[in-house]
């Protein structure tokens, strides 16, 4: 009897203790799952693992708190620190990381991306210098030191993706704050700057360059037909340039730097009107560099967005935005998508539905229903010109537009200019340069070849006041595509040009999944419903973007085409 009894204690407490043990072994787990997911040396790892911590069993709540924690952080060698890498294209790159001596691993930490100058006098990838940051050292913070060559130059996209990979390594590695990672450089590590701030905008919270100059990358052996300055919008700047830099004096940097910022570009510019080509004036400048650095921090999920490109093999993502596909929509009303889509990448089919809603978002409309479109930035306003009213080659006059000044005057078509109150005039002159010296109101005398015979023609200047046609500042190698977002709560209104697909990145920091989610295109309502959160999305982009901060739940494609 008592034998039974203890049989029976016996199996009432492996019947109590299961769940728990099941539960510890979960646990366990996930445990190893994550220890395994944060060891992961680059995004590939870590994009291979993501199965495994699926199959631990998390829920989507725990991965969430997991990967806002992020990795455990231990002590690592500080000074000057050498690394490598071999960025995707298969390009070997050396750089440095300045640690602070006092580098304490439970404190995240700014990091400035520091370009140097003389890219072209550099032949190979060797490292130059001793990797210090020397005089241009500011606030306390991680400073990287990568290297760039003739051949690799700030302005290519390899080196875009060695900075970026310069960053992930780093965050796996130190406690980064992913907020705080600045691109700074001087000389041509200051066009590098915008450059860079023209391709990849998502990693970084500013873009500082010094003695820079934007329209160097316009230069025919730079200029690609990839460049965008729209996406400058993104992340403000904070420039500095000398009066008498010989190579990018303000005069000649200034209305560049107008334009941006009346293109809707946040621009903090410093300019030193006795400095030339260095930094001279860093003591004076430094102070007010790092203030900006520490009042502007990444928001990494902006409610406001624009992005512009041409490829979307890469290039095409901005924060929680992914162009997927140009081309351009049906004129027909774009139809109302009330399920998220079924292409959801990692899901099984019962998640993928979503709950649609026929009524509108009752008290989340945007005043508007529609994003704000930016004017195109890489049209520059010239100032107005006087038309004469003629249009020649040279001085031979091919047409005299109707009512004209010219008209007026008498000149005819086919008339070739000779003299310009008395002066002659070199035949290879065009006729609206020739005038260009002529007050408006004042007398001309003018002598004309017609039919091989001399006529004298006179008249009071006073030519049509028109603006010029915008400068493009960068050439286009092919059509490119453009998405301006705004968001408010749970409604996304987006105006697009040129893009038939994109996908919104959800976050559960910027959105209520448990309320519907409605995108707005172009006026048109293109999605509607409820979004199911998954762990494999999380996942997906944690292994990434390698960001606390920074996680998505749920990917919502919307096809502009059907």
């Amino acid at each position: 009897m008592a034998r039974h009894v203890a049989i029976v204690i016996a199996v009432a407490c492996a019947l109590v203790a299961s769940p728990a043990g099941h539960q510890a072994a979960q646990t366990s787990a996930v445990d190893v799952a994550f220890d395994t997911f944060w060891a992961a040396a680059s995004p590939d790892e870590a994009a291979a693992l993501v199965d495994r911590v699926v199959r631990s069993g998390v829920g989507f709540d725990e991965a969430y708190r997991r990967l806002q924690r992020g990795r455990t952080y231990t002590a690592q060698r500080t000074g000057i620190v050498r690394f490598q890498n071999r960025t995707p294209d298969g390009v070997e790159h050396h750089y440095t990381l300045n640690v602070p001596d006092t580098y304490d691993p439970g404190r995240r930490y700014q990091v400035r991306i520091h370009l140097h100058g003389g890219v072209g006098g550099r032949g190979t990838n060797a490292p130059v210098g001793t990797g210090a940051i020397g005089a241009l050292a500011g606030a306390e913070q991680i400073y990287v030191i990568p290297y760039a060559w003739a051949d690799r130059p700030w302005w290519s996209q390899d080196q875009v993706l060695n900075l970026v990979a310069i960053v992930d390594a780093a965050k796996r590695l130190y406690n980064v704050d992913e907020n705080r990672v600045v691109v700074s450089g001087v000389s041509d590590g200051g066009t590098g700057a915008y450059y860079v701030a023209m391709h990849e905008t998502t990693p970084f919270a500013s873009f500082l360059p010094l003695n820079g100059y934007l329209m160097v990358l316009a230069s025919r052996d730079i200029d690609d037909g990839f460049l965008f300055p729209n996406n400058l919008r993104n992340k403000p700047l904070f420039a500095v340039n000398g009066g008498r830099d010989p190579l990018y004096p303000t005069a000649v940097v200034d209305p560049y730097i107008e334009h941006m910022k009346r293109g809707g570009v946040s621009v903090d510019y410093h300019p030193q009107p006795t400095a030339g080509h260095n930094t001279a004036w860093w003591p004076d400048v430094k102070e007010t560099f790092e203030a900006f650095v520490r009042e502007h921090p990444r928001s990494p999920l902006p409610d406001v967005l624009t992005w512009e490109t041409s490829d979307t093999s890469a290039r095409n993502r901005a924060h929680w935005l992914v162009i997927d596909r140009l081309g351009t929509r049906s004129p027909e009303r774009l139809p109302l998508q009330r399920e998220q889509s079924a292409s959801l990448p990692g899901t099984q089919a019962g998640d993928r539905r979503a709950t649609s809603r026929s009524a509108s978002l009752s008290g989340e409309r945007l005043a508007t229903g529609d994003a704000t479109s930016f004017s195109e930035l890489n049209d520059m306003p010239q100032p107005p010109s006087a038309d004469f009213g003629v249009r020649s080659i040279g001085m031979r006059i091919n047409r005299v537009v109707p009512g004209s000044n010219a008209d007026r005057i008498g000149l005819r078509t086919g008339d070739v200019l000779v003299r310009l109150n008395d002066q002659s005039l070199p035949a290879a002159l065009d006729v609206a340069d020739a005038l260009e010296d002529t007050p408006p109101g004042s007398r001309i005398d003018l002598l004309v070849a017609r039919e091989n015979l001399p006529v004298e023609l006179s008249g009071i200047y006073q030519p049509q006041i028109v603006p010029g046609p915008p400068r493009h500042l960068f050439a286009r190698a092919a059509p490119s595509g453009r998405v301006d977002l705004v968001r408010a709560g749970n409604t996304v209104a987006a105006t697009t040009r040129g893009v038939a697909a994109f996908t919104l990145l959800l976050s559960p920091d910027q959105f209520d999944f448990g309320k519907p989610v409605k995108v707005v295109a172009n006026g048109r309502t293109v999605f509607e419903g409820k979004v199911e959160k998954s762990v494999r999305t999380l996942l997906k982009f944690a292994a990434a973007d390698n960001d606390r901060t920074m996680l998505f739940g749920a990917e919502l494609h919307l096809d502009l085409s059907r």
